[in-house]
């Protein structure tokens, strides 16, 4: 398959690699000095899973300049999706699909509303990885893995298709039987980490262990779960222990995107998890103080990453 990745940082960069290492035509878009160093110097990728380099990488700035492609793999971050979603009219031809990755739940909405429903696949990944510095990504824990399938939940073979390649490139891969709660459950995981680790700028085996912060933990499960349920969205009854299960897994020193964001000064994917939350309860009249507090809490930090308010350290 002709593959785009959309977004070239730790996620695209790590799957987009794995893809391109199996032998499939990947195509990066990217910018900056992560684009330059790819195209000096290639991919490289550190990962436990064995360490990997793509070289020569076809790579580029510019989506017109890549042609009509087979799908589109969304590695940008869940607030820059409306943006990218204008920019990729020059891939699309009347079969391409488009996978998003980041995480929320909104993607798959705001490029259904811009380049049709038809093209868009529901979609989560999961690992924890970061760009330690240009065309360098370092995949640190999670055992990776990509779960995707139609918002309608058939089979179709286009996922059938992607799904081969994928496991082709040795990844993780898997069509829940149910998309919607598939994405759910990884907001579920990953909105409490992110917020419990930026709110209190400890790693996971810090909150996780003390008694008051694992119960404010506990207390945001609960608040994500009922507002999937009224919205039509039954999690499973061990959902909050999976997710529980899941932090008690991670090494100590593991922190969310969202956090490592928070803490460097750079705009975050507060609104699109956090403050998603808040919205979403606003909507189903549920009052969900723990993602209220530390929504209001991180927002002064957002606005001035975002150069919309000022203030000293």
């Amino acid at each position: 398959m002709r593959i785009a990745v959309y977004g070239a940082g730790s996620v695209g960069g790590y799957f987009g690699g794995r893809l391109s290492q199996a032998g499939e035509d990947v195509v990066f878009i990217a910018r900056g000095e992560h684009l330059n160093a790819m195209l000096t110097k290639g991919l490289r990728v550190d990962s436990i899973n064995g360490d990997f380099a793509v070289q020569p990488i076809q790579a580029t700035d510019d989506p017109s300049n890549i042609g009509k492609v087979d799908v589109i793999l969304v590695g940008v971050k869940a607030w820059q999706v409306p943006e990218a979603a204008e920019a990729m009219w020059p891939m699309l031809g009347p079969e391409t699909f488009i996978l998003p990755m980041q995480n929320g739940l909104e993607a798959p909405a705001q490029l259904s509303e811009t380049l049709g429903e038809q093209h868009v696949l529901g979609g989560l990944c999961g690992l924890f990885c970061y760009v330690k510095e240009p065309g360098h990504i370092v995949h640190a824990g999670i055992d990776p893995f990509v779960k995707f399938g139609e918002l309608d939940n058939h089979r179709s073979q286009r996922i059938e298709q992607l799904l081969d390649c994928f496991k082709r490139a040795g990844v993780k891969a898997e069509i829940p039987p149910d998309i919607q709660i598939a994405m759910w459950m990884k907001f579920l995981f990953i909105t409490v980490w992110s917020g419990m680790g930026a709110v209190t700028r400890a790693p996971i085996g810090v909150w996780r262990s003390l008694p008051e912060t694992r119960r404010m933990a506990e207390l945001s499960l609960q608040e994500i779960i009922a507002v999937a349920a009224a919205r039509h969205i039954s999690l499973p009854e061990e959902a909050l222990q999976t997710a529980m299960n899941m932090y008690d897994d991670q090494i100590p020193e593991s922190t969310a995107s969202l956090q490592r964001d928070v803490m460097a000064g750079r705009p975050s994917e507060l609104d699109a998890q956090i403050g998603a939350v808040v919205r979403f309860g606003q909507e189903a009249d549920l009052t969900t103080p723990q993602h209220a507090v530390i929504y209001h809490s991180l927002l002064p930090m957002e606005l001035r990453a975002r150069g919309q308010l000022q203030f000293g350290e």
